[in-house]
């Protein structure tokens, strides 16, 4: 736990497709600080891009959020990341498949780990999705940050086809179902 502003912060780290949909999602929830897209759960130090893309290093797509967890708790961040991607699908979101685009959890406590644990149990008990969740819960592995221009992307590139697609719907969905944990002035 870092302090930033005599708060608390706390770091959560999610993969759950493209990190370009997961940091225009993440980054509009009050309570979280940051939003920054990397690699993570791979075998190679300092992977690139273009190395994430063929599948052969092992690391996914993430995040790393930092968050006041007295503003937003580890559970809601929980619920968010999996009401806006596909838990039920193996590597694989929409049109973008591959293990980099694989359903994870990295924590960084075990109070982390239990959390994501009860929280999948209940999803699955309450038969929430039609499939079986396939969402990995791991102990956090090293963050590398990816390349700048992956970096607040959707906020920069709106226009682009694939936001207009599939990132657009799920700050709708965000913007709907959540709208009492947005930031002022979002969306």
């Amino acid at each position: 736990m870092n302090e930033q502003n005599n708060h608390p912060v706390e770091t959560a780290i999610f993969a759950g497709g493209c990190f370009w949909c997961t940091e225009a999602v993440f980054q509009r929830l009050r309570g979280v600080m940051e939003v920054v897209p990397g690699y993570t759960g791979g075998s190679i130090k300092n992977p690139a891009y273009r190395e994430i893309c063929t599948g052969r290093t092992g690391h996914a797509e993430a995040i790393k959020i930092n968050f006041d967890p007295s503003q937003i708790t580890y559970t809601e961040l929980l619920e968010v990341f999996f009401a806006t991607h596909d838990p039920t699908t193996l590597n694989r979101q929409g049109n973008d498949v591959g293990t980099q685009y694989r359903s994870e959890i990295f924590y960084t406590s075990e109070d982390q780990k239990r959390l994501a644990e009860e929280f999948i149990a209940l999803l699955e008990n309450k038969k929430v999705f039609s499939d079986p969740i396939v969402t990995v819960v791991s102990e956090e592995k090293p963050f590398y940050l990816a390349e700048e221009e992956h970096h607040d992307y959707y906020n920069g590139h709106g226009e682009q086809p694939y936001c207009q697609f599939i990132i657009d719907p799920k700050i709708k969905k965000l913007k709907t179902y959540y709208s009492k944990k947005l930031k002022n002035g979002t969306l």
